[in-house]
């Protein structure tokens, strides 16, 4: 067989594999994460419908609820991330859906806010883990040339989740009102809730560890797939040879955190205070939208963001350039989301909002390729758990500050201005990453054309 024939071949056999890995995988844990999110941000729809009035919530109480979710998740994700690395993502996703399933429908009958705060904070132990740990899974399945892709599809479940969830919830509140005795909002969280148990215990039959174990792949598919994925994985280690302690300081690894925790503080800052940004057209506007219309138009931003996310990544992929996918992006976000609410119609600060949410979409899946330039093994694991948590950070930070930032200065302005400073230093944090990763890059971007 000529040496043309040869790459033919395995062209044609990665294109074969990566078809039946992607739809095999990414549809089911496109709808795992889907649900994950939907039970960490609903908070959101339950806050301006019935939540804070019954219990009681202040703009900074409900910032203190919405964050605490994250010191429990920043806590205890690297140690979970390395127990999925060591006991495999089967038992250990299954664990996490279905310990988090039960909190999640637990939270139907809080009654009080200190029991709230309690809530939020095991709910983010029992997810701690869920979201590395499918990045990490991920590159157990997909050659890193089509990783940026991969992981887009798989990310869908963020925009997707507020524009199927939004209506969703707004309507379970809405119908859900008084059924089996519940207010609205706590029939939300029963319904949302119920979903992660079942679906735990269907990972335990559906996902395979590694590609050797995978009988729905012919034995000559699974041969190529585990002989690509080590070979990556040996080509990566050659290159960067890094213990736990070794990723967990390393300069990059905290440099990509800071980075991560920008993109994520305007995600949350989204999607914890868009249902509330938009109630309170009502007053800014004189406008009067129902609760499902209101669900509607908090959809808005996440369909285009969906459409950004996709094609984005797909760009980043096909061009193999990394660092300006995730800095271009991030700073359009950056400087879209204050000058929304600076805007004198309900239209022209979606229009803006919604640029801002293509924006951070865009950037989040161009953004998880980078650390698997330079990490492997446990270091991976480590260091891929520590940079998403060290992110997630900013969902308990972003939150309390903008809602303390609310209550003093008596709108969302301020709070907003702050979310826009932090993702454009991000941006400029990637691009002076550029000349650290240059022979990365460089490496990836050679194996690429070689294949």
């Amino acid at each position: 067989m000529t040496t043309t024939q040869m790459q033919a071949s395995d062209a044609a056999m990665r294109k074969r594999v990566v078809r039946k890995v992607s739809g095999r995988l990414l549809p089911f844990l496109g709808l795992l994460y889907l649900i994950n999110y939907l039970d960490r941000t609903n908070l959101a729809f339950a806050a301006p419908h019935g939540l804070n009035e019954t219990l009681g919530l202040t703009a900074t109480t409900f910032g203190m609820a919405s964050g605490l979710f994250f010191i429990g998740y920043l806590l205890l994700e690297v140690p979970s991330n390395l127990a999925l690395n060591k006991f495999g993502a089967r038992r250990w996703i299954a664990r996490i859906m279905v310990s988090w399933g039960i909190i999640a429908t637990l939270m139907t009958f809080v009654p009080n806010v200190g029991t709230l705060y309690v809530m939020r904070f095991l709910l983010g132990v029992a997810e701690a883990g869920f979201f590395p740990g499918i990045i990490l899974y991920m590159t157990f399945w997909f050659p890193k040339q089509q990783r940026a892709k991969a992981l887009a599809v798989f990310i869908l479940a963020v925009p997707l989740s507020a524009a199927i969830g939004s209506p969703l919830s707004s309507w379970l509140i809405t119908a859900g009102d008084g059924v089996f005795g519940l207010d609205g909002w706590r029939f939300m969280f029963l319904m949302e809730g119920l979903p992660a148990v079942i679906l735990g215990i269907m990972c335990w039959f559906y996902l395979t560890d590694k590609p050797a174990q995978a009988k729905w792949l012919k034995p000559d598919e699974r041969a190529w797939l585990q002989q690509q994925i080590d070979s990556e994985e040996a080509e990566t280690a050659s290159r960067h040879s890094l213990s736990i302690k070794a990723a967990l300081t390393k300069g990059r690894v905290w440099a990509l955190a800071f980075v991560y925790f920008g993109i994520t503080y305007g995600l949350y800052a989204i999607n914890f205070f868009l249902p509330t940004i938009v109630a309170g057209f009502a007053e800014q506007f004189n406008t009067d939208f129902t609760v499902m219309q209101q669900g509607f138009i908090v959809a808005i931003p996440f369909v285009f963001g969906a459409f950004s996310m996709y094609f984005w990544a797909k760009h980043g992929d096909k061009t193999g350039e990394r660092i300006w996918h995730v800095a271009a992006p991030t700073a359009l976000g950056g400087i879209a989301i204050p000058v929304a609410l600076y805007l004198n119609s309900p239209f022209a600060a979606m229009v803006a909002i919604t640029i801002c949410t293509m924006g951070i979409c865009a950037a989040l899946p161009t953004f998880w390729p980078l650390p698997s330039l330079f990490l492997t093994g446990a270091a991976a694991a480590a260091g891929i758990a520590f940079i998403n948590s060290f992110g997630n950070f900013s969902g308990f930070i972003g939150p309390l500050v903008t809602g303390k930032l609310a209550e003093i200065t008596g709108s969302q302005q301020a709070g907003m201005w702050v979310v826009g400073a932090v993702m454009v230093l991000a941006s400029l944090v990637v691009v002076r990453l550029r000349t650290t990763l240059a022979p990365d890059l460089r490496a990836a971007a050679n194996k690429d054309k070689l294949e």
